[in-house]
């Protein structure tokens, strides 16, 4: 049978049954009109000392949850933003490298791909995402040119990052272009960029959905490289650690330091640690000397 729904009053008074604390107890129903009861669950989870009775630590505020809850917004936005460098950068370094070594269709081509059940299923995805397209220039391919592919440059701009990730996946791994991008992200393998982008698919996933992020467990596994041109982190991560969003964070700003030098990335999320310092980072598995660590200095 399912649960009753609660007013905001309701809801207020079942925190407070359940030892949740208010400063300002008149605000409540405001956040709870415009941020979902359901939705804070995942903030105030940790704050539970009884997580089947759903019972609350002493001194636990709904407050202190808001505080969380705009925090871990204001991390989305700068982690959304480092995320959208990448995607257009793996998306102009494909275009450019790929269509300089095998035309400007390479996309289209069979024998540049080692999965062929994958490349019809892209194939088919690219033509639907165009067909589905209102952007200019694809409407006017199709009106000016109707038995002509689009180019490269076209067709793959309306691709998401999944499906970039995807592509570079699936290109053959002797073709030198396929080094050559990881090179140009500052890994020595094609292996650990397709592993790192096809998890970072899933973060830009998590927070295109507006989910939670911090203490977010990653389920999905990816590798890690024994050592980089650059300094990474002083060490690698255990399987347990990358279920934590530190080691591919930094990986993150790895990355954009390769693609886009002088960016403000990290400054930005030391900014925000700065401005909630209340807030537990060790959650999403920051070790203790993190700033410590070349790559965040």
């Amino acid at each position: 049978m399912s649960k009753p729904a609660k007013t905001y009053a309701d809801q207020i008074a079942l925190l407070q049954s359940r030892n949740m604390f208010f400063r300002q107890i008149a605000d409540a129903p405001h956040f709870l009109a415009n941020i979902s009861y359901y939705r804070l669950k995942g903030y105030w989870w940790e704050m539970q000392d009884d997580k089947v009775n759903h019972h609350f630590r002493d001194q636990s505020y709904f407050e202190d949850v808001i505080d969380l809850y705009n925090f871990d917004r204001h991390l989305r936005l700068i982690v959304f933003n480092a995320i959208e460098r990448i995607e257009i950068s793996l998306r102009t370094k494909l275009i450019y490298h790929l269509s300089h070594g095998y035309g400007t269709e390479w996309y289209l081509n069979p024998s540049l791909f080692d999965n062929p059940k994958e490349f019809a299923l892209f194939v088919s995805k690219v033509y639907m995402d165009m067909g589905r397209s209102s952007e200019e220039f694809i409407i006017k391919h199709f009106q000016n040119h109707p038995t002509e592919h689009p180019e490269s440059w076209k067709s793959l701009e309306v691709l998401t990052l999944g499906s970039l990730s995807k592509l570079y996946q699936n290109i053959k791994h002797q073709l030198p272009e396929k080094n050559i991008i990881a090179r140009e992200f500052g890994l020595y393998n094609q292996k650990y960029l397709t592993s790192w982008l096809i998890s970072i698919t899933v973060i830009r996933n998590i927070i295109a959905h507006h989910s939670r992020l911090w203490n977010r467990v990653l389920i999905n596994k990816y590798d890690w490289p024994p050592s980089t041109p650059k300094p990474l982190l002083s060490y690698i991560p255990d399987n347990n650690q990358r279920r934590k969003i530190f080691p591919l964070l930094s990986a993150i700003l790895y990355m954009n330091n390769e693609i886009s030098p002088g960016n403000s990335i990290k400054q930005e999320l030391i900014d925000l640690f700065n401005k909630f310092p209340q807030i537990h980072i060790s959650r999403m598995g920051f070790p203790n000397n993190w700033q410590n660590e070349a790559l965040w200095q």
